[in-house]
């Protein structure tokens, strides 16, 4: 195993830990975005307002992003496997 070859790796696992969390990150930031909106024009400074919508925007993306992230992280272990013998030498 090359350096080149163990930045490219992590590189590759990375960039996949990031594409799948995008999605969900981006849900709670959409939620959070409309329920601070909400709070700053009605003046309801409830702190527990906050998280119920966030953790519903999040749950409702894994529900439909769930089996587009299982397929990626398949394809992804998959590959690692069959390219063991390669990653040995």
């Amino acid at each position: 195993m090359t350096p080149e070859f163990v930045i490219a790796f992590a590189k590759q696992a990375i960039i996949l830990t990031i594409s799948l969390s995008m999605p969900m990150l981006g849900l709670g930031l959409i939620a959070g975005l409309a329920i601070s909106v909400f709070q700053a024009v009605t003046q309801v400074q409830e702190m527990t307002l906050t998280f119920v919508p966030k953790i519903l925007a999040v749950f409702l993306g894994l529900l439909f992003a769930a089996p587009w992230m299982l397929e990626e992280l398949t394809a992804f272990t998959a590959n690692i496997l069959e390219n063991i013998p390669m990653y040995i030498r």
